[in-house]
């Protein structure tokens, strides 16, 4: 992927469609399948963030145009007003406005102007970032017996990155926030994704951690 740093508040990069498919995406569902979507534009904007410094904060202005061989995506961050109230978006010029379509402002909508939908559809999964694995360790001996959730054990960028993933099946949005919250006594809440870790990191254990864990160091 390259990444294009325009000004503060404006970073563009393009993404080819084979580079789409290496990291475990079909061309065609990212326009049609809003989780697949916004799952990659996520993983994009990690990237971004890592390479760039750019943070997201707050509502974005985002242009897509769909190029022969990949898409090219300029991102804006809105720039709030002084009472904090309202947001102002660029003007847009018919030279970057050439590819815009009503798609992608119904996607604009969807992720970034309805925060409670958001929380409503909250996904019951995290990424972990741990500093040492004696932190990995204390932690898998606290969950030693907890055979429900699937779980992945990575490094990367010298730490170790723990995938947790919570069965909708066996658990309730309380038990999510609950366990969450023991998590995160033990390692911090990463927005690296599990694809990304896939793709960079080295995988260590890919299912049952808390119990290789304990076998091994217990």
């Amino acid at each position: 992927m390259e990444i294009e740093r325009i000004n503060d508040h404006t970073v563009k990069f393009y993404i080819s469609y084979g580079d789409i498919e290496d990291r475990g995406f079909d061309r065609e569902e990212i326009w049609y399948n809003r989780d697949k979507s916004e799952e990659l534009f996520w993983e994009m904007m990690d990237e971004v963030h890592q390479e760039e410094d750019f943070t997201v904060e707050g509502p974005l202005w985002i242009q897509v145009q769909a190029l022969e061989k990949g898409l090219e995506i300029l991102v804006t961050k809105a720039q709030v007003t002084k009472d904090g109230q309202k947001f102002e978006l660029p003007m847009q010029d018919d030279k970057n406005g050439a590819g815009i379509s009503n798609q992608i402002e119904d996607y604009l909508d969807q992720h970034f102007d309805m925060e409670d939908d958001q929380q409503e559809e909250m996904e019951m999964k995290l990424v972990m970032r741990f500093q040492d694995f004696e932190d990995v360790i204390a932690l898998s001996k606290r969950f030693a017996h907890e055979e429900r959730l699937i779980t992945k054990l990575f490094s990367y960028e010298n730490h170790y990155f723990m995938y947790i993933e919570f069965p909708e099946n066996q658990f309730e949005e309380d038990d999510f926030e609950n366990i969450s919250s023991l998590l995160a006594e033990y390692g911090n809440d990463s927005n690296v994704t599990v694809h990304r870790l896939e793709e960079y990191g080295k995988v260590i254990m890919k299912d049952q951690v808390f119990n290789q864990i304990t076998e091994h160091f217990g």
